[in-house]
């Protein structure tokens, strides 16, 4: 932003000096003299006018969004004015019913976003952008942001959540090997725990959202235990949240995370996770205070400055291993761009953010993931992120999404995530799992 700042004031300057000397101005070329407009004029020029901006989003991420479309908003003419919430699921609601609604929201659940299109507050997306959504990404993707066979947004930010992140060095000076199953993770669990040294570590804590990771361990391990299918009618409701495959599914993981021997490293007991900041959580993994921590791709931008990622870095990650070697389902997330307005400069805006050219410019930025098939896994910032959109792009992976950011935004930014931080703290998995089925809505 400074930088921004003593740019602007130096093409000022520049354009009173011309003027001066009786040089004719030309207000095109001032405000474009740092950008290559020439991609950009397919959207058309938009002088004058504003898209506000509304997610959840804040500090360096935010930065991060706002280089990524600074030449398109010079070059259009567009101001985009942003603006991060880390309350954003309970605010956007009192936004939108007290008619202070954003012209575009970044919605990182589907069942928040399908909440908004069922009331019709959202604004089917344009020609422009359902033919960029349908070449930039699969049908499932799409499908997330589609209500009753209509297209409401597009797919924004893509990330893998089954990651485990360890320190190679810890590894190595302990003999320790990356498993491939689940059985060979809990023997490495097993064997840091001997040592003396707490071999998870967790943080759950994350304002409006706590209690977001545990859902994403459960989810995790019930696809690896049954497989997609039950997963599927779990997330759809077609079989209840109590179910005991699901109950087994909590319970695997509550021998871990609720398991004062195994975590939570260089932090505290166990229960200390419900008010440890999940974005600091992972820390102890450099101190060699934890080995491991279970936490998506996006965590690479949450490390301290200067933490190197790779096999021979100081962090690095590897996918949940499930029952066999080859058994590993990927588990993800995503947000997505969706519009309360219907202008041509909104348009124009949602039809950038919808572009490979988008997606690509952002990743150049630093650590970011997009599924979209347009995008160059070499401009990936890290390994990680390179790793994942492999993953992402690659046919054959056995991709489900968040099955809490699915469901009905009562229960899975609700009465799901509520329940995590409860059981976290005490309460059994048969209490919680039938609190939050009773809480489904009947219809």
């Amino acid at each position: 932003m400074r930088f921004g700042a003593r740019l602007a004031l130096a093409v000022i300057a520049l354009a009173s000096l011309a003027t001066a000397c009786g040089a004719p101005q030309d207000s095109d070329q001032r405000s474009h003299a740092a950008a290559d407009c020439g991609p950009y004029a397919k959207y058309g020029k938009h002088p004058g006018t504003q898209v506000t901006v509304y997610a959840e989003n804040r500090d360096r991420e935010a930065d991060l969004f706002e280089e990524a479309w600074a030449d398109f908003a010079d070059c259009t003419g567009i101001d985009v004015r942003y603006e991060g919430d880390g309350e954003f699921e309970a605010r956007i609601q009192l936004r939108v019913d007290g008619g202070a609604a954003p012209d575009v929201a970044f919605f990182p659940q589907p069942g928040l976003l399908e909440r908004f299109a069922r009331a019709g507050k959202l604004k089917p997306v344009s020609a422009g952008v359902a033919a960029l959504a349908k070449e930039g990404w699969s049908a499932d993707w799409n499908s997330y942001a589609t209500v009753k066979g209509i297209l409401y947004g597009t797919p924004l930010v893509a990330n893998v959540k089954s990651f485990v992140w360890y320190s190679p060095k810890f590894f190595r000076y302990r003999g320790l090997s990356v498993p491939r199953t689940w059985s060979e993770l809990m023997a490495v669990t097993e064997k840091v725990a001997a040592s003396g040294v707490k071999p998870w570590c967790a943080g759950i804590e994350s304002a409006e959202a706590t209690g977001f990771p545990v859902t994403d361990w459960i989810e995790d391990v019930l696809l690896r235990q049954q497989g997609t299918h039950v997963y599927d009618q779990w997330v759809a409701h077609k079989i209840p949240f109590n179910d005991p495959r699901v109950i087994k599914a909590m319970d695997t993981v509550g021998s871990i995370l609720k398991n004062d021997r195994y975590a939570n490293g260089g932090l505290g007991p166990a229960r200390s996770m419900a008010s440890i900041p999940f974005q600091e959580a992972g820390t102890p993994v450099l101190s060699g205070d934890c080995a491991m921590h279970r936490q998506a791709s996006f965590y690479a931008d949450m490390w301290p400055k200067g933490t190197g990622i790779g096999p021979d870095k100081d962090v690095y990650a590897f996918l949940l291993p499930g029952a066999e070697p080859a058994d590993h389902p990927v588990l993800g997330g995503g947000v997505f761009a969706a519009a309360f307005a219907d202008r041509p400069e909104v348009r124009a805006y949602q039809e950038y953010l919808a572009s490979a050219d988008f997606a690509n410019a952002r990743m150049k930025k630093g650590p970011f993931v997009s599924a979209n098939k347009g995008v160059d896994p070499a401009n990936a910032a890290t390994p990680v992120d390179r790793l994942s959109i492999q993953l992402l792009q690659d046919p054959g992976t056995r991709f489900r999404f968040d099955g809490s950011d699915l469901m009905p935004a009562s229960v899975g930014a609700g009465t799901f995530w509520k329940g995590s931080v409860d059981w976290i703290g005490g309460a059994s998995t048969r209490q919680v799992a039938e609190s939050i089925e009773r809480s489904w809505p009947s219809h």
